[in-house]
C-alpha cells in the first residue's frame, strides 16, 4: 500500500502543481480532505480554500514547478520533501509583481484512505517566499561579539 500511496502523492504534485489540473483535486483527494500549513496562518482548510489558494499561487507563480527531493512511505503516510522554483510575475497577496525569480522548500505529509488522500500538513518557507519577492526585508542575524 505505501508504494501505490507514494504514486498517488507525486501524481498530486505532478497534476495539480506542475500542470496546474485543479480538476485533479477531486480525482485524487477526499470530498472531506482536509489541509493544514497550506496558507500563512496555520489553519484547517478543506477542498474549495485550498483550490482558491492553488489557484491564487499558481496565477502570482504561473511558472511555478515543483520538484521532489525525498520520498518517504509508510502505511497510511506518505512524506515528500520538495523545492518550488518560480518567477513572481503577478499578483501575490497584496504585493504587485516583482518578476524575482524565487526558490522555496518545504516539506508535505500526506495521510491516504482507499486510495484518495484524507488530509494534508505543509511547512514551507512561507517567510523566505515574502523575503525574496521583496515584501519583508530580510533578517540576517548580527554575530555574537566578544565582550
Amino acid at each position: 500500500m505505501s508504494h501505490e500511496n507514494a504514486k498517488i502523492a507525486h501524481r498530486w504534485f505532478e497534476e495539480v502543481w506542475n500542470k496546474k489540473r485543479l480538476d485533479a483535486i477531486d480525482e485524487m483527494a477526499d470530498p472531506k480532505a482536509v489541509g493544514h500549513g497550506q496558507q500563512f496562518h496555520d489553519g484547517l482548510i478543506n477542498l474549495e480554500e485550498f483550490r482558491a489558494f492553488a489557484s491564487h499561487l499558481q496565477s502570482a507563480f504561473p511558472d511555478l514547478k515543483v520538484t521532489i527531493d525525498d520520498t518517504i512511505a509508510e502505511g497510511d503516510r506518505v512524506v515528500l520533501r520538495w523545492q518550488l522554483h518560480m518567477t513572481h510575475s503577478g499578483q501575490f497577496l497584496r504585493y504587485p509583481p516583482t518578476n524575482k525569480k524565487v526558490n522555496v522548500s518545504g516539506i508535505t505529509i500526506l495521510r491516504m484512505a482507499n486510495g484518495k488522500i484524507v488530509a494534508g500538513w505543509d511547512k514551507w518557507d512561507q517567510l523566505g517566499l515574502l523575503e525574496q519577492i521583496g515584501a519583508v526585508p530580510v533578517q540576517v542575524p548580527k554575530p555574537n561579539q566578544a565582550a
